[in-house]
């Protein structure tokens, strides 16, 4: 089957046509042989029936008579008047030979068959000699109401079977012209029809590969218009030469009624413009074809103009939504991503593209998703908008967002979705924290004033009295040790008092132009040699030709001074610190780094190390004010202090570096950078006090 479907339209129209000649000629060819072969053999029966009954006529006054020659020639004058006689012989009434017509002896065995029964007969037997088929006649030979004899007649089916085989193939040849004859008029009209659908087919390719500008039908000879003389320039078929005005809805043709549609053209037959122009069913096929292309031409123009203006509109809105610093994403019923903008697929370390379909389980932590689902299922469930503030770990870090939840809704007014806008107002929280912070540290630095006004004059008298003891003790005896105890400790908490005094008072600030690199050098040449004993060695790497920077200079050595020491500190069994200036990337302020090879600080206390009284040294070791001083004072100056753990290259200490001094393997590190401008910013000072002067 599915190989006769490939077969073409003039092949199965031949091979069909074929098929009905031959099985109308088979057919003929059976019935006509099965009629012709029994009215033959009907019409030799009868003809035996009738020339046994003749001879048994003929032989009655022989065999009263016993005239065998008689019987004799009555038989030899019988077979040559009949070709189809193949035998004759008559028998007594006891059964004996009287006379037969076979040359070479008489066949006994033709006495046992078709032994005549009671009654004239004629009885008939068909006999199969191996040559031929035999009809055997029987019939009595009587005289009144006495049988004297017995007649028996043979005769040869061969010529009935010669006349059946000749109808048969006159029937053949004939059925083989029939069917010449039909495979040449099919081949003339098949050839005919298939050339118009094989130019249909064509034209049809040329619309598959994209070409809609194609007529199949032909042309009209009259259209409508100007057949019926019509001037309605309204009516859809009016000026229209590409399509049948039959198949045409909503034609106001006059001629018709005006409520038909294309289906209901029952009265078009009637129409002089269809009887003018209407074709067979392959032309109406053609129309039909034309028709389907206009309208589908029609129809693709329409849709690539809708598709323009989508696409444009959707590159509108794409370029809207990844402009927006704002997290946007649009959720279906099932809580599935349907897009997100740039910035949210950023956010969760994905593409937009590789989002949709995913849920909120795909993109965040286990607990996250559960409350995002829960937010979202609940506008889903009540249609209402909400605002939420979430904090959301992702892989940039943990953020804070201020969250608007909108429902989406079909055009039966159903909740279809869910649109989320989350705004990052991560700095907001973190302004408000360092303002609280700042709050804090104002209230604590009035208290550690306080406080330190309060215990700076007695231990004052404490020292003093402990130096005019000391002075007063023998020498190398117990009690002057003890006094030296005194007063070393009495020192050391007026120091912490000193401290606590710089942090919490305003103090004026000296600026002149000063050489960083000359600074920084005079703190190394202080603590180079103290540092060396603890095995801990300082390089330094600093630009020349530095621009001056407007500073304090013993405030900025202070600077130099802590984060040295807070370096010395981090590496107990001995390191490296390096010590660079250089130019920021913008060139509007110059920097100075300090990057030592210790165990680093860890990303919560790096957060923290700023902060007055925080200090990772055990106890006993730190006040935790000295980088929080710094940072002051640097702040004060215009200038910026960060801290980065471990030390980022170029800064880090190369591991041979650590080898060749026969140090330590180096550690993460960390990295303290000093970012000072080039010029002051003008802001205004209070009463009694220099631009620079900070309150802590």
């Amino acid at each position: 089957m599915k190989r006769f479907r490939r077969y073409s339209f003039r092949t199965k129209m031949n091979l069909g046509i074929g098929i009905i000649v031959l099985f109308i000629a088979v057919t003929l060819s059976l019935l006509v042989g099965r009629m012709a072969a029994s009215a033959l053999n009907q019409q030799t029966r009868l003809r035996g029936a009738t020339l046994a009954g003749n001879v048994a006529i003929l032989s009655q006054d022989p065999l009263l008579a016993q005239d065998l020659l008689r019987l004799k020639n009555l038989l030899d004058d019988l077979k040559p008047s009949d070709s189809d006689i193949e035998y004759a012989f008559i028998q007594d009434s006891q059964g004996q030979i009287l006379a037969h017509t076979f040359h070479g002896g008489f066949p006994t065995d033709l006495l046992t068959v078709n032994e005549s029964g009671q009654g004239d007969g004629p009885w008939v037997q068909l006999l199969d000699t191996g040559q031929d088929q035999v009809l055997d006649f029987a019939t009595r030979v009587r005289l009144g109401a006495d049988a004297i004899g017995t007649v028996r007649l043979g005769l040869s089916q061969t010529r009935t079977h010669a006349v059946v085989d000749r109808l048969l193939r006159t029937i053949a040849l004939v059925s083989l012209a029939v069917l010449v004859l039909a495979l040449s008029l099919s081949t003339v009209f098949a050839g005919r029809i298939s050339l118009r659908l094989q130019r249909l087919t064509a034209l049809a390719e040329q619309v598959l590969m994209g070409d809609l500008n194609v007529q199949t039908g032909p042309t009209e000879a009259c259209n409508c218009w100007e057949s019926l003389d019509c001037h309605i320039t309204a009516c859809p078929a009016y000026g229209d030469a590409l399509r049948r005005c039959w198949t045409v809805a909503g034609t106001h043709c006059h001629v018709h009624d005006a409520s038909r549609n294309i289906e209901g053209r029952e009265s078009c037959p009637n129409c002089p413009v269809y009887q003018a122009n209407a074709g067979d069913e392959i032309q109406s096929l053609s129309e039909a074809f034309d028709v389907m292309t206009l309208i589908l031409k029609q129809r693709l123009t329409q849709l690539e103009s809708t598709e323009r203006t989508l696409v444009a509109q959707r590159g509108l809105l794409r370029t809207l939504l990844d402009s927006t610093p704002d997290l946007v994403c649009l959720l279906d019923p099932d809580l599935r991503y349907l897009a997100v903008n740039e910035t949210f697929a950023r956010f969760v370390g994905r593409t937009p593209a590789d989002v949709p379909g995913r849920t909120d389980f795909d993109l965040f932590d286990a607990a996250e998703a559960e409350r995002r689902t829960a937010n979202n299922r609940r506008v889903l469930e009540t249609g209402q908008r909400e605002q939420t503030e979430d904090r959301i770990s992702g892989p940039s870090g943990e953020r804070f967002f201020l969250t608007a939840r909108v429902p989406v809704r079909d055009r039966n007014d159903q909740v279809a979705g869910v649109v989320l806008s989350s705004r990052d107002v991560s700095d907001i929280k973190h302004y408000e924290a360092q303002l609280l912070q700042a709050q804090k540290m104002e209230s604590l630095g009035k208290l550690a004033g306080g406080v330190a006004h309060e215990i700076n004059t007695p231990l004052g008298i404490i020292l003093g009295y402990a130096q005019l003891l000391a002075e007063d003790a023998p020498a190398g005896s117990q009690l002057g040790q003890d006094l030296a105890i005194i007063e070393r400790q009495a020192k050391s908490c007026r120091k912490i008092v000193a401290d606590l005094l710089g942090f919490s008072r305003q103090r004026a600030f000296e600026i002149a132009d000063m050489d960083l690199n000359h600074s920084v050098l005079e703190v190394i040449s202080l603590v180079r040699h103290s540092f060396a004993l603890e095995n801990v060695h300082i390089i330094d790497d600093l630009m020349e030709d530095m621009p001056y920077v407007p500073a304090d200079r013993e405030k900025m050595k202070q600077v130099w001074m802590n984060l040295l020491q807070n370096a010395k500190d981090a590496m107990p069994e001995g390191g490296i610190i390096q010590v660079f200036s250089s130019p920021c990337e913008f060139g509007d302020r110059l920097m100075v780094a300090v990057a030592d090879t210790g165990a680093g600080i860890g990303p919560e206390d790096l957060k923290k190390v700023f902060d007055p009284f925080f200090t990772t040294k055990p106890v006993g070791q730190g006040t935790g004010l000295g980088l929080s001083l710094s940072f002051g004072i640097v702040d004060s100056h215009g200038g910026r202090i960060e801290a980065a753990s471990p030390v980022p290259e170029p800064y880090a200490v190369p591991p041979e570096k650590c080898l060749e001094l026969g140090l330590p393997a180096p550690g993460p590190g960390a990295l303290f950078m000093v970012k000072l401008p080039l010029r002051l910013a003008a802001r205004p000072a209070q009463a009694g006090e220099h631009p620079l002067e900070k309150t802590f």
